[in-house]
């Protein structure tokens, strides 16, 4: 990501880990919504929340990046399109929106207790560091453990 274009990014907690995603990918931020329980879904999944009438996959982005589950009823419901499906995706709290340089995103080969595929970049901002996520990487693989639920739900647009 070394070019002087800004590019707008979600910071949000996930843990103990400051993490964000190119505000592209994100539709809405929400306060945590009643969840239905999906049964024999992976444990990353939460279930399905109804949305305005249309039932959305929620993931959990603790049990995503191996930390510690979010509490129910607690923390904040990130809206995130993935190619062309969309998610919620279950953070600690959201923390901010901003414009930064992209040249100002590092690339990260490694990074301690964050499986190096889902880092996109590293960011800074006042003096504080998050982790970008690829979100494709991070969500894609639910996409087919969840196609057959969201199939048989009626969708609006």
């Amino acid at each position: 990501m070394a070019d002087s274009q800004a590019v707008r990014v979600v910071v949000f907690q996930v843990g103990n880990l400051a993490c964000g995603m190119l505000a592209s990918s994100a539709r809405e931020i929400l306060a945590p919504l009643p969840i239905t329980r999906i049964p024999g879904a992976p444990d990353t999944v939460l279930g399905l929340v109804n949305l305005r009438g249309t039932l959305l996959t929620v993931v959990d982005g603790h049990r995503l990046l191996d930390r510690a589950p979010l509490p129910e009823h607690e923390g904040a419901l990130l809206v995130v399109d993935v190619g062309t499906r969309r998610l919620g995706l279950a953070v600690g709290r959201v923390d901010d929106l901003f414009e930064i340089p992209a040249d100002q995103l590092e690339a990260r080969e490694a990074l301690p207790g964050v499986d190096v595929r889902l880092v996109k970049a590293i960011g800074r901002r006042d003096g504080r560091h998050f982790v970008v996520l690829d979100t494709e990487a991070l969500l894609a693989p639910l996409l087919s453990a969840t196609s057959g639920a969201d199939r048989s739900f009626s969708r609006t647009s």
